[in-house]
């Protein structure tokens, strides 16, 4: 059995919300971090982009362009 996008796009939004204020995070730091926390069996950088993308659509986060692309909470939350 695999992860499911909704379960990646959950576990990514809580770590950019851990580390909010702190530390940028890129999407390559999430899916590194999703696919050592689901497993190589479970996770992989196809899903970690979907639920990326799921984020991006949703709102929940947005990318922030600072010498880098960032995945930052939105400026309201």
């Amino acid at each position: 059995m695999s992860a499911k996008v909704e379960d990646v796009a959950d576990a990514m939004f809580e770590m950019v919300k851990e580390y909010h204020g702190k530390k940028n995070l890129k999407a390559l730091d999430l899916t590194k971090a999703m696919i050592k926390k689901f497993g190589d069996d479970e996770c992989d950088k196809k899903l970690c982009k979907a639920a990326i993308r799921s984020l991006m659509d949703t709102g929940r986060t947005t990318y922030s362009y600072v010498g880098g692309s960032y995945i930052v909470l939105p400026p309201d939350k």
